[in-house]
C-alpha cells in the first residue's frame, strides 16, 4: 500500500546549534555508498528554517478538458488524472490514478489495444505552444517498438499524415514503398536521433533503440488499462539524469545568487482510442500529432543531483543497516552545511560487522544496527551506547496484474479485469516460510529433477503449488477473486531476496518462527493441503537426511537467506547449466528489490543465446504493466520511494496489517527490551505486548546509531553526536525536502528522542551521567497541566510554558519512569517510548514518560532543557 507523508509536519526540535539558512560555500562531491557501489544522489540545497516541505500537497489533478486543444474529438473527454507527487522528486516511483476513462482492451501482436493510456517522461518545452507544454521530440518513448508504441510507423496514405507531422515524413514514391513518418528524439545533450532527414529515410537509424534508451532502460508505459468504470491506477518510474542521460532531469542548475535547483521535466499521459487515422486499430505512434494533441502533461520538479558540502569539511563514516540509508541521504545536506558540519558517508552492509567494529576503542565508523551486538561476536562484552534514530521496517512488495482463467465459471467481470493490477495481497508467516525455502515448484529450474518437492510431471505435479498465488493456503485468506487467476511465473514462486547478512533477515526469520504452523511446516509437517517444505531447507535433521544422508537441519533464525537446494539443470545443446542461483538470482540490496518490483522485473532467466561470443542466457526483458507478476523483499522506505504496493502481513494479534506511519508507530508502542541489551528494543512477535497490538505492523524495526563512548578520537565522537542529535530531532520532520524524514519512516516517539539525545551527550563527553545523587522528582512547572496515568499511556505530552524552569517536567510525566539504570558500558538503559494507538491495549509496556535516568543524563551533560523538545501529538 502507499506510504503517505503525514499532512501536518512534526514540530522541529532545536538543540545546541541555532537553526539558520545554510548557504553553499564551496563544492565537493560526496556520495552515500551502498553495498553494491550504487550512488544515492543528494542535493546541497538546504531550505531556510520554516520553509514548508513538499508532501502530499504536491499531488496534482489535471483534466483533459483543461489541456486538450481538440476536446470534441478526444478519446476520453472526461479523463481526469492525479499524479501523487510533483515536487522534490528523485529517482523514485509515482502513483498515477484516473477517472473518466473507458473500459480498455488488451494489446495483441497486431494492435496496441483500445481505450487505454500511455505514460512517458519528457524533458523539454514546446516552443510552438502558447501554454506550458512538453515537446514530443523530447519524450522517452518507443523503446518497445511494438504496435501503437513506437516513434515511427508506415502509413497507407499521405492523407493520413497530419500537417504538423509533414516535416518528419517521407511520402510514398511508389506502391512498394509506403509513406513513412518518424518522430526524432532530441536529447538534452544536444544530440538528435532521427531516421528522417532532408526528406529522406535513413534506414540505418533506429529511433526506438538508440544510445539514450532501449527496451531494457526505458521507463515508458506503453499500455495501462481502465476498469469497467473507466478508472485505474499505475505505478510509474521517475528517472533522473543518472538513469536517463537523454532527459537530464534533476541535473543541477545554478541561479545568479548561487542557489541550485534541479532541471525540471514533464510527465505525459497519452489517451488512446479505438483506432488511429487510416487504420483499423491502434498501430501508430502516440507521438503522431493526431494522437499527441490529446495528451495531458504535468510539470515535474526535481531535487538537484549531487551533494555540495564545504571544502575541507571533515568526512565521517557510517556503516551498517540499509534500513536507514534513505534517511541518511536526506539528512546529509543539512548536516554538512551546518556550522562546523561534517560529511557523513554511509556504506551499507552487515549490521553485526559494523557494530563489532564500533565496539572497540579504535577509530571506526558509526554503526547502524537494529539488534544488539551478539555475545558470540563480541565475547560477551558490549561497549556500545545505542541511540535510536529511525523507525522503519521490512516490506514484501508486489506487482501482480490480473490474468483471469478462461475455464467455465469465471465471472465475466473478472474476465474483463484482465491486465489490471491487484492492490491487496495478504501473507501469513507460513506463506512467507514457503517463499523463503524454495518450496513452490516454479522456484526450481524447470529442466531439473524436482521430485523432492513431490513433482513428477505436468500430469502428476504433486501437492506443492506452482507458486504462492495458486496455493490453497494463500487463497483461503485473500480476496475470492484470486481463485479465478492463472498467474504463472517463477517470480511469484519466491521473493526477490538481497544477498549478504543483515539484522533484517534475522527479524524476518523471527517473524516466521513466531507462528507454530510455520514452525511445523519448516520441520517437515505438511500443511492442510499436503504441501511440504523443500527438504533441503527443513529445520529437521531427519527431513534433510532424506535428500542428504549427512545433512543437518537449517538453523533458524539466521541473518541471511540461504539457497540450500543444490538442484541443477544439466547443460544441453539448447541451454547451459542452471542452478538455483542462476534460476532465481539474489538482488544486490533491498532498494534494488523495490526498484525491480516497480519495473515488473522478476529477474527471470532469459532465452539461451548460442550466437553470443560466449553462449549464455540473455537477460529477460521486464514485464510491462498489464503483465507483471513479481514479489520482492524490500524495506518500507524503498517501497515508499518507488511506490511499490506492500503486502498485508498477519501480525501476532491475528490481524493483517500493511506498513504505514500508524502501523509502524503502533509497533513501536509494543516493542520490548532485548534480553541481552536493555538499551535495544525490538518488536518481538512472541511477546505478550505484540500479541495484544492488533494495529501493529509485524516487521517494524528501529535503527540505532551505536558508538563506543571511549573511542579514541574525541572529534569523531563529537561529530557522531551531532549526527545523532540532528537525526533524532529536526531529521524526524516528515517531508520530501532534503533534510527531512523521507516517506516510508514513522517519526520516532518522544521517548526514543530522549534516549538518543542522552546517548549523544554520553558519546560526545565520553563520560557517564553523574548518578551519585538520586534525581529528585521535579514539581510541575508553572502553567503546565498534570497528566493522568491514562493520558501518559496514550502519549499525551505538554509544551514548555514561557519562563519554565530549565529541566523542569511535570511530576505526572514520570509516573511510569523506571529506576535510574546506567550499565557499566555507560549506556542509558531507557525504554523506547511511544504513543499507544486506540486499538492497542491501554496497559502495555510503553508510555510517554520521561525516565529519570534520561533526565539525569541530560542534566549531567549540560543538554538543552528537555521540555523545549516535548510536543503535543495530533
Amino acid at each position: 500500500m502507499e506510504f503517505p507523508v503525514p499532512s501536518s509536519p512534526r514540530h522541529r526540535s532545536s538543540y545546541s546549534s541555532p537553526r539558520r539558512t545554510w548557504l553553499l560555500s564551496g563544492v565537493t562531491g560526496v556520495v552515500v555508498g551502498l553495498s553494491v557501489g550504487a550512488i544515492v544522489a543528494l542535493s546541497g540545497v538546504v531550505l531556510p528554517s520554516g520553509t514548508a516541505h513538499a508532501d502530499d500537497s504536491s499531488a496534482v489533478t489535471v483534466k483533459a478538458s483543461d489541456q486538450d486543444v481538440d476536446i470534441a474529438d478526444a478519446p476520453a473527454p472526461d479523463l481526469a488524472v492525479t499524479v501523487s507527487q510533483t515536487r522534490g522528486l528523485v529517482s523514485q516511483g509515482l502513483t498515477i490514478s484516473w477517472t473518466g476513462g473507458k473500459k480498455s482492451e488488451l494489446p495483441s501482436t497486431i494492435t496496441g489495444g483500445a481505450d487505454f493510456l500511455q505514460i512517458a517522461q519528457c524533458w523539454g518545452d514546446d516552443p510552438a505552444s502558447s501554454t506550458p507544454s512538453p515537446d514530443r521530440t523530447t519524450c522517452q518513448y518507443g523503446g518497445f517498438s511494438s504496435p501503437g508504441a513506437s516513434r515511427d510507423s508506415y502509413l497507407s496514405s499521405i492523407d493520413d499524415v497530419a500537417p504538423e507531422d509533414m516535416d518528419y515524413t517521407v511520402p510514398s514514391t511508389n506502391f512498394a514503398v509506403p509513406t513513412y513518418t518518424s518522430i526524432p528524439f532530441r536529447a538534452v545533450t544536444g544530440e538528435t536521433v532521427a531516421s528522417v532527414k532532408d526528406g529522406q529515410h535513413n534506414e540505418s537509424v533506429d529511433v526506438n533503440q538508440n544510445p539514450f534508451f532501449t527496451k531494457y532502460t526505458t521507463n515508458e508505459v506503453k499500455w495501462i488499462g481502465s476498469s469497467d468504470e473507466g478508472t485505474g491506477s499505475a505505478k510509474f518510474e521517475v528517472q533522473t539524469a543518472l538513469q536517463a542521460p537523454g532527459l537530464g532531469c534533476g541535473a543541477p542548475i545554478t541561479a545568479a545568487d548561487g542557489t541550485k535547483s534541479g532541471r525540471g521535466c514533464w510527465l505525459v499521459i497519452i489517451p488512446r482510442g479505438e483506432k488511429d487515422p487510416g487504420s483499423a486499430g491502434i498501430d501508430q505512434s502516440g507521438l503522431f500529432y493526431d494522437t499527441w494533441k490529446h495528451r495531458i502533461a504535468v510539470k515535474l520538479t526535481f531535487n538537484p543531483l549531487g551533494v555540495n558540502c564545504p571544502i575541507g569539511a571533515a568526512e565521517r563514516p557510517i556503516a551498517g543497516s540499509e534500513l536507514a540509508a534513505a534517511a541518511v541521504a536526506s539528512w546529509q545536506p543539512a548536516l554538512c552545511n551546518a556550522d562546523g558540519g561534517a560529511v557523513y558517508s554511509i556504506s551499507t552492509g552487515a549490521d553485526t560487522d559494523a557494530a563489532l567494529a564500533a565496539n572497540g576503542t579504535a577509530v571506526a565508523p558509526l554503526a547502524l544496527t537494529s539488534l544488539p551486538l551478539p555475545a558470540e561476536a563480541s565475547g560477551g562484552v558490549d561497549n556500545l551506547t545505542y541511540a535510536p534514530v529511525a523507525l522503519g521496517g521490512l516490506s514484501i512488495g508486489f506487482a501482480v496484474d490480473r490474468v483471469p482463467s478462461t475455464v467455465e465459471g469465471t465471472p465475466q467481470k473478472v474476465i474483463d479485469s484482465a491486465g489490471l493490477p491487484f492492490s491487496s495481497l495478504k501473507l501469513t508467516p507460513r506463506l512467507v516460510a514457503k517463499l523463503l525455502t524454495n518450496s513452490y515448484i516454479d522456484s526450481l529450474p524447470t529442466g531439473a529433477d524436482r521430485s523432492h518437492v513431490g513433482y513428477k510431471s505436468p500430469a502428476d505435479p504433486g501437492k506443492n503449488a506452482r507458486n504462492v498465488t495458486l496455493d490453497p493456503d494463500f487463497l483461503a485468506i485473500n480476496d475470492p477473486e484470486w481463485k479465478y487467476m492463472n498467474v504463472i511465473s517463477p517470480s511469484v514462486a519466491d521473493l526477490l531476496e538481497p544477498q549478504g547478512r543483515s539484522d533484517a533477515a534475522t527479524q524476518l526469520w523471527n517473524y516466521v518462527l513466531s507462528d507454530p504452523s510455520a514452525v511445523a511446516f519448516l520441520n517437515g509437517e505438511p500443511d492442510e493441503w499436503g504441501m511440504i517444505v523443500n527438504p533441503w531447507s527443513s529445520t529437521s535433521d531427519e527431513v534433510v537426511q532424506t535428500v542428504n544422508k549427512d545433512g543437518k537441519g537449517l538453523v533458524l533464525p539466521r541473518d541471511s537467506f540461504p539457497k540450500t537446494d543444490p538442484i541443477d539443470q544439466a547443460a544441453t545443446d539448447n541451454g547451459g547449466e542452471v542452478n538455483l542461483v542462476t534460476w532465481r538470482p539474489y538482488v544486490n540490496d533491498l532498494d534494488s528489490s523495490a526498484y525491480l518490483t516497480l519495473r515488473g522485473d522478476g529477474q527471470t532467466l532469459g532465452f539461451w543465446n548460442p550466437t553470443a561470443a560466449t553462449p549464455k542466457y540473455d537477460k529477460a526483458v521486464r514485464s510491462l504493466p498489464g503483465q507483471q507478476s513479481v514479489l520482492g523483499l524490500t524495506d518500507t522506505s524503498s517501497a515508499a520511494r518507488y511506490q511499490v504496493v506492500s503486502a498485508e502481513l498477519q501480525n501476532p494479534a491475528g490481524s493483517f496489517v500493511a506498513p504505514t506511519v500508524d502501523s509502524l508507530t503502533a509497533a513501536a508502542a509494543a516493542m520490548t527490551a532485548n534480553a541481552s541489551q536493555s538499551q535495544v528494543y525490538t518488536f518481538d512477535p512472541k511477546s505478550e505486548a505484540a500479541k495484544a497490538a492488533p494495529t501493529a505492523y509485524p516487521l517494524a524495526m528501529p535503527v540505532y546509531a551505536a558508538v563506543n563512548r571511549t573511542m579514541d578520537d574525541a572529534d569523531l565522537r563529537k561529530d557522531f553526536a551531532a549526527f545523532i542529535r540532528y537525526a533524532a530531532t529536526d531529521g524526524q520532520s516528515p517531508g520530501d525536502t532534503l533534510g527531512e524524514l523521507p516517506r516510508g519512516y514513522a517519526p520516532i516517539p518522544s521517548g526514543w528522542e530522549a534516549q538518543a539525545l542522552a546517548a549523544a551527550d554520553i558519546i560526545e563527553s565520553g563520560r557517564l551521567p553523574d548518578t551519585s545523587t538520586p534525581a529528585a522528582t521535579p514539581a510541575p512547572a508553572a502553567g503546565t497541566t498534570a497528566l493522568t496515568p491514562a493520558q501518559v499511556q496514550a502519549g499525551v505530552t505538554v509544551s514548555r510554558p514561557v519562563g519554565a524552569v530549565s529541566g523542569a517536567v511535570p511530576a505526572a510525566a514520570i509516573i511510569s519512569a523506571p529506576e535510574t539504570t546506567v550499565d557499566p558500558t555507560g549506556a542509558v538503559a531507557a525504554p523506547l517510548l511511544g504513543p499507544a494507538t486506540p486499538a492497542d491495549p491501554a496497559g502495555g509496556p510503553i508510555s510517554a514518560a520521561v525516565p529519570a535516568s534520561v533526565l539525569a543524563g541530560l542534566g549531567a551533560a549540560g543538554a538543552v532543557p528537555f521540555l523545549s523538545r516535548i510536543r503535543r501529538r495530533t
